[in-house]
């Protein structure tokens, strides 16, 4: 997705003639992918990436509001406290959990709910980078019968379709995880096959950094050639 880069908070790298976008207050909302359900909080990927960003940055105000179980409808409640710290990097991952914790997924509200949730972001921080992801479509290590795996399939492609429109219209960068081949490595996985590992939660931290990094020249101390994961 092409991206107009905001023009605030942007400076040119010493010897380097790039521009390079410095993050003063990072806010992480969403559900246990980012609350870091099954891992300890040091291990978690926006921990992680808000590391990174405090290398280049060490007075980065860094806030993950994120909480387990979440659905839109709890990540709409996670914005007075967002919008209160007035970041410049946001990122927004959510949607699953309205899929895996109902057996009749509203894919129509969700669409009102994350619409309004990109809206108010753009509206109350309107110079913030803003980054959300599609949601995975189907877990190769949890133990799900042929109908509930078809069922779920759907409804998560559904809710990505959603997800991928909504960020377009708003012109928000969304990082395509269905599909990513690090979603068929056991050793991204915690052992209840659903959340991230240790590993997992880094190689989500490497791969959101890039996308960042691409979309917005933010930049962090991540290598290129991360290691962890297929």
């Amino acid at each position: 997705m092409s991206v107009a880069e905001p023009a605030a908070g942007f400076r040119s790298m010493a010897g380097t003639g790039r521009r390079s976008r410095v993050v003063s207050t990072y806010v992480a909302l969403g559900d246990s992918f980012t609350a870091g359900r099954e891992s300890i909080e040091a291990e978690r990927w926006a921990d992680r990436l808000a590391n990174s960003l405090r290398a280049v940055n060490p007075e980065l105000t860094y806030r993950n509001l994120a909480v387990d179980g979440a659905g839109s409808a709890d990540v709409l409640e996670q914005l007075p406290a967002t919008l209160a710290l007035k970041p410049d990097l946001v990122t927004v991952i959510c949607g699953a959990n309205d899929v895996l914790l109902t057996s009749r997924p509203d894919i129509d509200g969700y669409e009102r709910r994350f619409s309004e949730i990109l809206e108010r972001l753009r509206t109350g921080v309107p110079e913030a980078a803003i980054l959300t992801t599609t949601a995975p479509e189907s877990w190769h290590f949890m133990e799900l019968r042929p109908r509930t795996k078809a069922r779920l399939v759907k409804a998560l492609s559904d809710l990505n379709a959603v997800t991928r429109s909504v960020a377009a219209q708003q012109r928000v960068p969304c990082l395509n995880v269905a599909g990513h081949p690090g979603l068929t490595d056991r050793a991204n996985f915690s052992a209840d096959g659903l959340h991230p590992s240790t590993v997992g939660h880094e190689r989500a931290a490497q791969e959101i950094a890039l996308s960042l990094r691409a979309h917005f020249g933010i930049q962090g101390e991540f290598q290129d050639d991360f290691q962890g994961g297929s």
